[in-house]
């Protein structure tokens, strides 16, 4: 039999619409999050936790479930995927423990950390991949978790692995269309109408050096044509360079980010107004990173804060890169977000920050806008 309250005809049913769920569902977090709630509900499990390795000693996603706001804040990072969190990634097989605290591979909580006793891990694996590892501990009961515990959350990882699989191949493939699509304009733009333009250019210039007309009015517009024709050509360009993916090893951090900007202001018609002082960088790893971070901040801020404006600081004088994101949207919570699904990047980006020597703050309320500020040392 199933958990206490769950029977067999139950069990069966939930399975039933959970495969339902994910066969619907074509994004990543979405998927983990049906998976998370499933096996919480099918286990009676107090806690329950779902990760995905990035590759880098971390997680690129943690869904958690069952641990209130003030946990979170007194827990602080993200976990790494060491000790029992990452046996199953480096031996990807089933973990049940009555109690997890006398394992051996048990490294202890961190500081604000719940006490939890029973424990069951199950990857999630695609492909001889461990895509996610699910983590529940504790049922409500307080009995340890069963055989019949274990058989229903195998069965789901099993469903999931497609589901997430699939979920991650459509991102991808969204991107790379999107990528695949810019470079293809930008080929063609070039062959075609800026080659145009640039004629049309000449043929103004070439026109008002040969007019012989003495009518005012036909020479402001001749002015007027070779004056549109400069600017098409010029605004052309610009798309062109937005268009080209950012290259922060030829480019550097500025252009880079400039170009960044230009073009999410075309696709979204936001404002971005973006600053930048300060001398080059020298390190173009210390660069990648901020740029990623920068990225990161402006999409949370165009596809989660509906924003009506953006600007942008990068300031690379003093010893110190200080980066600021900031954005007059909705805001949020940033307590109840670090607790129900460590989204919008925030994790990755304060890893980012320390992996540099730096720190990230967030400063955000509902109704009041969010400001992401990066400061790490220039010469790091």
């Amino acid at each position: 039999m199933a958990s206490m309250g769950v029977t067999d005809t139950d069990a069966l049913r939930r399975l039933l619409d959970v495969a339902l769920a994910l066969g619907a569902e074509r994004r990543t977090e979405p998927v983990l999050r049906v998976i998370l709630d499933a096996a919480r509900d099918l286990t009676d499990a107090r806690y329950a936790a779902l990760g995905v390795p990035d590759g880098d000693g971390g997680f690129a996603l943690f869904l958690t479930a069952g641990v209130d706001a003030a946990t979170w804040d007194a827990i602080g990072a993200l976990p790494r995927t060491h000790g029992l969190l990452g046996v199953l990634l480096d031996e990807p097989r089933v973990i049940r423990l009555a109690d997890i605290r006398t394992d051996p591979r048990f490294g202890g909580w961190p500081a604000g950390h719940p006490e939890m006793r029973s424990f069951l891990g199950v990857p999630i694996i695609a492909g001889g991949e461990v895509l996610a590892e699910l983590y529940l501990a504790d049922t409500h009961s307080g009995e340890p978790f069963t055989d019949a515990d274990q058989r229903l959350v195998e069965t789901l990882a099993a469903h999931a692995a497609l589901a997430v699989a699939n979920a991650q191949r459509n991102e991808r493939a969204r991107e790379l269309s999107v990528a695949e699509e810019r470079t293809r304009l930008a080929r063609e733009l070039h062959d075609s109408a800026t080659q145009t333009l640039f004629s049309l250019t000449l043929a103004a210039e070439s026109a008002a050096a040969v007019a012989t007309s003495d009518d005012p009015a036909f020479h402001e517009h001749l002015d007027r044509v070779r004056e549109l024709s400069r600017s098409a050509l010029g605004e052309l360009r610009s798309i062109l360079d937005t268009l080209r993916p950012a290259d922060i090893e030829a480019d550097g951090l500025a252009v880079a980010l400039r170009r960044r900007v230009e073009l999410l202001r075309r696709v979204h018609d936001v404002p971005v107004a973006l600053t930048v002082r300060g001398p080059a960088l020298r390190d173009r790893t210390l660069e990648r990173e901020v740029f990623r971070v920068a990225t990161e901040a402006l999409s949370n801020a165009l596809q989660h804060a509906g924003a009506g404006r953006i600007t942008v600081a990068l300031d690379t004088g003093g010893g110190t890169v200080r980066l600021t994101v900031a954005d007059d949207g909705a805001g949020f919570d940033l307590a109840r977000t670090l607790r129900t699904t460590r989204r919008l990047g925030l994790a990755s980006m304060r890893e980012r920050a320390e992996a540099l020597g730096g720190v990230l703050h967030v400063d955000t309320a509902p109704a009041a806008g969010t400001r992401v500020t990066l400061e790490v040392p220039a010469g790091c």
